[in-house]
């Protein structure tokens, strides 16, 4: 008996360490970029000019429920300052029912955004340039969250002209109408994300990014100095 309580007792104690250490929550963690991710992702989200350290990043294993309740396993790529937070709020959409319908690498588009997004892709971090300018996206740098993206697309005139991304996502422009996947100020999804300061791209005023939630430009200058 007194062997059988000593083996109990080492196996929590591995247990504890593995969850202090590994970060482990069940369905839900939070891991260093190892080999295997490293390969899915040169070339690809994580470009050979990116700036960002790699150690600076990391994978998040998920669960996700879809608009008819059926669960799923996502992932994404996000920077470590920004890690935990993530992972609590897909925790909590998931523990809700909150309807997300997918959460994959975008390495698994090549990267490209635009096919992403008509997918409805959820995602975080991509080295890119923010749409129609040189400066780099807060994707680039892992601090930003793209949900259901294309019932809830980025929106912008131009030249005068009406730009909605993705392109397919005409139908979801007029936010006085109902659909699935619509995210709203006060809703779950905006409330959780604006509670851990992040702030949503349905805010703005001169372009409207419906599905993106960032850290501040404070914030991220603090993190990154050179960040412009």
């Amino acid at each position: 008996m007194r062997k059988f309580m000593l083996v109990v007792a080492v196996l929590w104690l591995v247990f504890q360490a593995s969850v202090f250490w590994g970060e482990d929550l069940g369905d839900f963690t939070i891991s260093e970029i190892d080999a295997d991710t490293f390969a899915r992702i040169k070339g690809k989200s994580y470009k050979d000019n990116c700036p960002i350290p790699l150690e600076d990043l990391r994978h998040l294993h998920i669960l996700h429920k879809d608009i008819n309740g059926i669960t799923h396993e996502g992932e994404l790529v996000c920077n470590v300052h920004i890690a935990s937070d993530v992972l609590d709020i897909f925790r909590a959409l998931y523990e809700a029912g909150y309807p997300i319908e997918r959460v994959r690498l975008v390495d698994e588009y090549d990267a490209d955004d635009e096919a992403s997004m008509r997918d409805n892709n959820s995602s975080c971090f991509n080295f890119r340039f923010i749409s129609h300018t040189t400066r780099i996206s807060k994707h680039g740098l892992g601090l930003a969250v793209d949900i259901n993206t294309l019932y809830n697309p980025y929106i912008k005139t131009v030249d005068g002209k009406l730009t909605v991304e993705p392109s397919t996502a005409g139908n979801y422009t007029d936010r006085t109408r109902t659909f699935p996947y619509k995210i709203e100020r006060g809703d779950l999804c905006f409330r959780l994300f604006t509670e851990r300061g992040f702030e949503w791209g349905g805010d703005w005023k001169t372009v409207k990014d419906y599905q993106h939630f960032e850290v501040s430009d404070g914030r991220a200058k603090e993190l990154y100095p050179d960040y412009r």
